[in-house]
């Protein structure tokens, strides 16, 4: 058996998912950065809609954060098999 093969496959593995795990992460904060912008500015258009925008908001920022999550776990399970 080859033990140096089987190291760097793993910490290659380890490697990737931790970059994945971090693209995943930058791209959820940037994906919820650019919808709160979107929101101010539409709020500051029409303050009288802001209950709707917010509400809109909340929930699109909750389906990135999902999405997100299972980047994360998946790049977890990875580094875990």
């Amino acid at each position: 058996m080859n033990y140096p093969v089987l190291l760097l496959d793993a910490s290659l593995a380890l490697l990737g998912a931790g970059i994945g795990a971090g693209i995943v992460a930058l791209a959820a904060g940037f994906g919820i950065g650019k919808i709160g912008s979107s929101a101010m500015e539409a709020i500051a258009r029409q303050p009288e809609a802001s209950g709707k925008i917010q509400t809109a908001m909340i929930i699109a920022s909750a389906l990135i954060e999902g999405v997100a999550l299972f980047g994360v776990l998946t790049c977890l399970l990875i580094a875990t098999k």
